[in-house]
């Protein structure tokens, strides 16, 4: 399984709203909260890049396989190399961390 896979997989399983998707005409795609996008894959699925609260973003970066996005602060990129359980543990718990930033607040 990719991260695409993943992914996708741990969107339909969020609690409340699910996500929306929007998918580029290169493939790659984004997730969006409250209109706000909270998370992003490439196309053949391999990169991964996620919005979190920045303090949780340095700490990522400290970790295998994470960069600081261009897309802003706070955003950190995935590439892992290696695809085991730590990784995807990782990339859903990001995943999930991004969108539960994103509520809306009233």
């Amino acid at each position: 399984m990719n991260l695409r896979e993943l992914l996708e997989e741990e969107a339909r399983a969020l609690p409340g709203a699910v996500p929306a998707v929007a998918v580029a005409v290169d493939g790659s795609a984004t997730w969006s909260r409250a209109g706000r996008v909270f998370a992003a894959i490439s196309a053949d699925g391999s990169v991964a890049e996620f919005a979190l609260d920045p303090a949780v973003a340095d700490a990522a970066t400290r970790t295998p396989d994470v960069t600081l996005s261009g897309r802003g602060p706070g955003w950190v990129t995935f590439a892992a190399t290696v695809h085991d359980d730590h990784a995807a543990d990782r990339a859903v718990s990001w995943f999930a961390s991004a969108y539960r930033r994103m509520e809306p607040r009233n």
